[in-house]
């Protein structure tokens, strides 16, 4: 008899839910749920780079979507649901009261951002991260950052919860601990939601917080005692274990397990981070490089502790014991922002249609509307379609990748990016193209990146929506990298990770390996360098270093 796992993905902008048989990884059901709140633009300002998240759209979000999953599903495979796995996205982090109620859902908080999950890109906390970065390498002990890079990030938990707990006396009075999305996800379906209980995830704890073996925890209460006594004094309401995304994090709460009507022995696996999962479903091992393509990249890469020894790999974001698969080191890098560059030239592009076309009096407002979606949904299909067109040779344009910050080589949230070599000739097409190159050239730095601090990559995986329904983005970064690109046939692959963790919490199988094996979805295609390019690529890409270096200090926010 088969058994049956719920893999459930908490994305920037939805949730989705991924039914599968063990057995073989076949899909049961999906289903997706987007969070309301956050696609209508409440609580965010993107010219201040605030994204925040309201924990209603998760709890609404997910409802929904499990609903949707489990409607039509027969008795035997509810019956058979053996266990559900969370990843979200991270370092998303929010402040709970002494329960580990987020603030947001406590009635004097429902509309206060502070009080939210302050959402991955949100970088309202560069000041925070510099100070960090600042006391790092001067207070006299250990350097905390040596195992992520180097550099800490205003995307990541104490850069975060310091600059809310600085600016907002109000939080600050209220809360108590802080937790990450993925653990609170899995605090809910087991009910077990006290910030001292709660299994804390290793994957977000050693990339985010500067959690480590070697100093048996998180960092040295002295340490953050100087950066700012409020973080001393929150560590002591956080944690010191973490464990990885193999284990049992607790059982389907009572209310949850009725609702749905599954049993209450359904087993909730520790949650992790989207891009951990994401790599696992699309099939990562040594030595291969898994992209998971999406608003933003993350570049995931596993290696063995006799590989790293006590290596410590610069410019990176952490090398963390088990944090992608248990038994190995996980390494991860990656680009503030990828598909988010081309959705905001799209938006440049769009602002006639939106703003000057409602004011015309020569169509009436419901053809004016059907225009606004049609154009809206095609213009990247269509920029695209021309692009492909180009000759690489007839346009010198170069943009750098920069627009939401740099993660990795080197975090720096506070770079801005730019476009060069624009003449009265330069059209939607040529800057779209030189995007999609730009976009390309920031992959290279990270390969680049690992493989001069010593870690091989022989394979590059690519996987979400981007890398399986634009063959023109695909092929620019096949060419830039000089590496053939295997494209995964998970169109979940986060969710579908989360569903192996899930299996092997349950003890279906030994270890993560052996899901891989059995539930993988395999690779839709693999697209290969094309020599021309590859050379036209190659110089174009010693510009982008050169331009990118020149420029760095003046693309610099104050």
């Amino acid at each position: 008899m088969s058994n049956y796992v719920i893999g459930l993905d908490f994305g920037t902008d939805s949730v989705r839910s991924l039914l599968v048989d063990v057995q073989n990884g076949n899909k049961i059901k999906e289903s997706v749920a987007s969070y309301n709140r956050w696609n209508n633009g409440h609580y965010c300002s993107p010219l201040n780079n605030q994204f925040r998240q309201h924990p209603l759209d998760y709890l609404e979000a997910m409802d929904k979507a499990i609903q949707k999953t489990l409607r039509e599903c027969s008795k035997d495979i509810m019956e058979n649901i053996v266990a559900i796995g969370v990843d979200t996205t991270g370092s998303t982090p929010c402040a709970v009261d002494r329960e580990g109620i987020p603030l947001a859902l406590l009635e004097n908080f429902k509309d206060e951002p502070d009080a939210m999950f302050v959402l991955w890109k949100d970088h309202t906390a560069i000041q925070e991260a510099e100070e960090i970065n600042q006391k790092a390498k001067n207070w006299g002990g250990n350097d905390f950052t040596k195992y992520i890079g180097g550099t800490y990030s205003s995307e990541w938990f104490w850069a975060k919860a310091l600059h809310i707990l600085r600016n907002n006396e109000k939080i600050r009075k209220s809360a108590f601990s802080w937790v990450e999305q993925c653990d609170w996800i899995t605090a809910v379906l087991t009910g077990i939601t006290d910030p001292l209980q709660l299994k804390r995830s290793r994957c977000a704890a050693g990339h985010k917080a500067m959690w480590h073996e070697e100093w048996n925890g998180l960092p040295d209460v002295n340490f953050l005692q100087k950066i700012d006594p409020l973080l001393a004094e929150l560590k002591s309401r956080l944690y010191q274990q973490t464990y990885t995304s193999d284990k049992i994090a607790g059982t389907l709460n009572e209310q949850w397990a009725q609702k749905y009507g599954l049993k209450k022995e359904v087993v909730i696996a520790v949650g992790s981070i989207d891009a951990h999962t994401g790599a696992i479903g699309g099939g990562i091992k040594e030595e291969t490089l898994v992209k998971i393509m999406g608003t933003s990249t993350c570049d995931i890469v596993v290696a063995s502790p006799k590989v790293i020894k006590d290596k410590l790999i610069a410019g990176i974001c952490g090398q963390v014991n088990g944090s992608v698969i248990p038994g190995l080191i996980g390494l991860e890098a990656g680009q503030s922002a990828f598909g988010d560059i081309y959705a905001w030239f799209r938006d440049v592009l769009f602002w006639p249609t939106e703003c000057v076309l409602p004011k015309t009096r020569v169509v009436d407002q419901k053809t004016i509307n059907q225009i606004q979606q049609e154009t809206r949904d095609k213009i990247i299909s269509i920029l695209t379609e021309e692009a492909e067109k180009i000759n690489t040779v007839q346009t010198e344009l170069l943009a750098i990748d920069w627009l939401n910050g740099r993660r990795t080589p080197f975090a720096d949230q506070g770079l801005t990016g730019a476009i060069l070599g624009l003449n009265l000739g330069s059209n939607a097409v040529l800057i779209f193209k030189a995007l999609v190159e730009a976009t390309a050239f920031g992959a290279r730095a990270i390969n680049e990146q690992f493989q001069k601090e010593g870690i091989k990559i022989n394979e590059v995986i690519a996987l979400g929506g981007i890398a399986q329904k634009n063959n023109y983005v695909i092929q620019i970064l096949s060419d830039v990298l000089n590496m053939p690109i295997k494209i995964s046939k998970a169109e979940q692959a986060c969710a579908l990770g989360s569903a192996m963790l899930a299996a092997t919490s349950a003890g279906v199988f030994e270890n993560v390996k052996q899901a891989q094996e059995k539930m993988s979805a395999g690779f839709l295609k693999t697209y290969y360098p094309r020599k021309d390019f590859v050379s036209i690529y190659n110089k174009l890409y010693k510009k982008y270093l050169n331009a990118g270096s020149i420029l760095e200090k003046n693309l610099k926010t104050d």
